[in-house]
């Protein structure tokens, strides 16, 4: 065994520096998505929470040796919020900070879809939603057939919950009693055409899930201790794979932008960002930004 895959990233537990973290991250996906001129708003915003709960408590895995075996896949299947994925990678140490103002630049490897290829630490190349939770129960499958401890973690949207394949490999990993597998849910509410039960009614969600066989929490994917909780509780199923429901806010704390579907697909104009930034230096204007 070589040293580098000893090293394992050290987890914080204190939450109060984990929503630090979350909120640091907010402001970097602003900073880039203004200096990229395109790509998403709403999905990342909304998710920031979950990925630092994710890259800096809940994952084993190891920055300065993306490929170690042993570590837990954390598979991204709607690939359009992937902003919010570099960010936390970038804070996590697996790259430079300034490489993020490369996002969707010709020969970046921040593409506007995450590509396994280009960047380390990048499981899956993603792009059709609704594929990540079958690669992801894929995953799964052979690390029990290779009597692997890892465990394999699935993002994905609610909106991609239209799609056919997705539930082809609910059915499949609620089957094969996946218990290493646990997805979380995205559940903002928005897609590109408008709001997700406008669009195409997706509840009962639990119901759906349990029927196949599945172990089904609900959380505030804003609470940070909410989200460690119940991926612990996850680790402790054994008879079936396990989904979390994360009720998130889209655009999460910028005001112009929460819970607006028209945000799903944009980035801020360079005024519209330099609110943002101020509304996130400031908690929305309830303290002085140490930035002013």
């Amino acid at each position: 065994m070589k040293k580098e895959d000893k090293i394992i990233f050290k987890k914080i537990t204190d939450i109060k520096k984990l929503q630090k973290i979350a909120n640091g991250i907010r402001e970097d996906i602003i900073k880039m998505l203004v200096k990229a001129g395109s790509g998403h708003s709403a999905g990342p915003l909304g998710m920031a929470d979950v990925f630092t709960a994710f890259y800096f408590n809940i994952l084993n895995h190891n920055p300065k040796n993306p490929g170690w075996q042993d570590r837990d896949r954390l598979i991204l299947s709607n690939g359009h919020i992937t902003p919010v994925r570099y960010v936390a990678m970038a804070h996590a140490g697996y790259f430079p900070k300034q490489e993020l103002m490369t996002l969707r630049k010709l020969g970046s490897r921040l593409q506007g879809h995450p590509e396994r290829t280009r960047l380390p630490g990048v499981e899956t190349t993603s792009g059709p939603l609704g594929s990540g939770l079958a690669q992801s129960a894929g995953y799964a499958y052979a690390a029990r057939m290779d009597n692997k401890k890892f465990r394999v973690y699935c993002f994905c949207s609610d909106g991609e919950h239209d799609a056919g394949n997705h539930w082809e490999a609910v059915l499949f990993a609620g089957k094969y009693k996946l218990s290493n597998l646990t997805v979380v849910i995205d559940r903002n509410n928005i897609q590109i055409d408008g709001y997700t039960e406008d669009v195409m009614p997706l509840e009962p969600l639990e119901d759906k899930y349990k029927a196949f066989n599945w172990h089904v929490l609900h959380i505030d994917g804003h609470n940070m201790q909410e989200i460690i909780d119940a991926v612990n509780h996850a680790k402790a199923v054994y008879e079936k794979p396990s989904v979390i429901i994360a009720h998130t806010i889209p655009g999460k704390s910028v005001s112009f932008m929460e819970n607006l579907p028209e945000w799903h697909g944009k980035p801020p104009t360079v005024e519209e960002a330099k609110k943002a930034l101020h509304e996130l230096r400031t908690l929305g204007g309830k303290i002085r930004g140490e930035h002013e």
